[in-house]
């Protein structure tokens, strides 16, 4: 991929060399020396590390603790204790839809309104390092042009709070930051100690990161041409779609992915990830995804979940650029989450061709749409990490399992003690 750039190309910060290296180093040697459990979110590169402790999702999970210094109370009952709190929840796109964006471009358009609106003075957000596609490069954008430049998602752990030591340095007091669920946590968990006078918190969706190398090794064993893979997603017609260079799309069946080539979930997952319980990055100021949104992603509908009062004053600077729907809601979700269970109890063998198929085209026929999809691709991820903190950290799960998840999982805890010979909740 040519790496050349235009005289009129926006200016990039020189990033420090770590961060420009960090991201293509193979897992065993990015994490070497760090807890068990680390998503490398960047408090323990850079002069923040004293509050590691404090901040870590890993060491305490205070997401519960957070969300009542927010919103003045914890998740009711219903979509909330899936979803997060949130105000509103809104179906939209940008209209018309940005160039190369993985969506419909709504984070970077939104960062890059902030800038021009002068309500920030910059914007931690996520770049490519130089010659890759996916591999991030955390960075701080000082112009709007800084801020589009970064689209399109790179699914690789990156330590954007590294960039929190150049706002201090620089004494920048008014911020935009976006980023994942355990690294809004610990930017949340910390944000008294900053010292800022304005912080907006866009959260992004995150589920199952991993490295970049492991990226390219998902993308190899996935893709019948990894190198020309320019954006991938896993699609509500459980299927993996991966847009190439020429605009071809590639479809791969779910039940078709052979994990086993990538070493299993641990092969290409770090235990964090398979540890982590904030997929919907519930303590953002707004959400902004694409799994509660309809298909066809050609399309390109995203929905987010407007959580806070900055939340509705950063949706209402975005609005005027977007056109909106109503969302969709269809299939039942529960149906299928006892065989779900059975399978994290004792996996099954890769089923023959023929029956692979078979599974795909009754996945698509009857299965779950639009919130009810993200509903259930929520639940599993939620019950796969909780099995996954009892089997492999089991100590830790009163610190780093949130009460909610129990609560979340509640309907299922029959076919949970049926399969594991115990409860599903702990004892109080």
């Amino acid at each position: 991929m040519s790496t050349a750039r235009s005289p009129k190309a926006p200016r990039q910060p020189q990033p420090p060399r770590q961060l420009a290296e960090i991201a293509l180093l193979a897992r065993e040697e990015r994490l070497a020396g760090r807890p068990k459990l680390c998503s490398d979110c960047g408090i323990c590169t850079g002069e923040l590390r004293p509050f590691m402790a404090q901040s870590c999702v890993f060491v305490n999970n205070r997401a519960e603790e957070i969300e009542r210094r927010l919103h003045g109370r914890n998740r009711r009952d219903g979509d909330e204790l899936l979803f997060g709190i949130y105000r509103e929840l809104r179906v939209f796109r940008m209209n018309p839809p940005v160039p190369d964006a993985q969506w419909s471009g709504a984070v970077t358009s939104l960062g890059a309104l902030l800038l021009e609106r002068g309500l920030v003075e910059g914007v931690i957000t996520t770049a490519a390092a130089p010659g890759t596609r996916f591999a991030p490069l955390p960075i701080l954008a000082r112009t709007p042009d800084e801020v589009r430049a970064t689209r399109g998602n790179k699914p690789c752990l990156a330590p954007t709070l590294d960039i929190l030591t150049q706002v201090r340095q620089s004494g920048l007091r008014r911020i935009a930051y976006i980023g994942t669920g355990c690294q809004v946590h610990a930017l949340r968990a910390i944000e008294d100690q900053l010292g800022l006078e304005r912080l907006y918190v866009i959260g992004i969706p995150c589920t199952d990161n991993t490295t970049y190398p492991d990226l390219q090794r998902f993308l190899q064993v996935v893709s019948r041409s990894p190198e020309t893979v320019v954006h991938h997603e896993f699609m509500q017609d459980f299927r993996i779609w991966l847009k190439h260079e020429d605009g071809s799309i590639e479809k791969v069946n779910f039940v078709d992915l052979d994990v086993s080539k990538l070493g299993g979930e641990l092969g290409v997952f770090p235990p964090a990830c398979l540890s982590c319980f904030d997929y919907q990055n519930g303590l953002s100021d707004l959400t902004i995804g694409y799994m509660g949104a309809p298909l066809p992603p050609t399309e390109r509908w995203q929905w987010t979940l407007i959580r806070t009062e900055r939340g509705a004053e950063l949706y209402q600077l975005l609005r005027p650029y977007v056109e909106e729907r109503e969302p969709i809601s269809g299939g039942d979700r529960t149906r299928g989450m006892p065989v779900y269970i059975q399978m994290l109890r004792k996996p099954p063998r890769r089923a023959p061709w023929p029956i692979r198929q078979l599974v795909a085209f009754i996945q698509r026929r009857s299965g779950p749409k639009g919130l009810e999809f993200a509903r259930s691709v929520i639940e599993m991820k939620l019950l796969r990490n909780l099995q996954f903190v009892r089997e492999r950290h089991g100590r830790l799960e009163r610190r780093i399992v949130p009460g909610y998840v129990y609560r979340a999982l509640a309907r299922y805890a029959d076919v949970y003690r049926r399969e594991f010979g115990r409860e599903l909740a702990p004892p109080a």
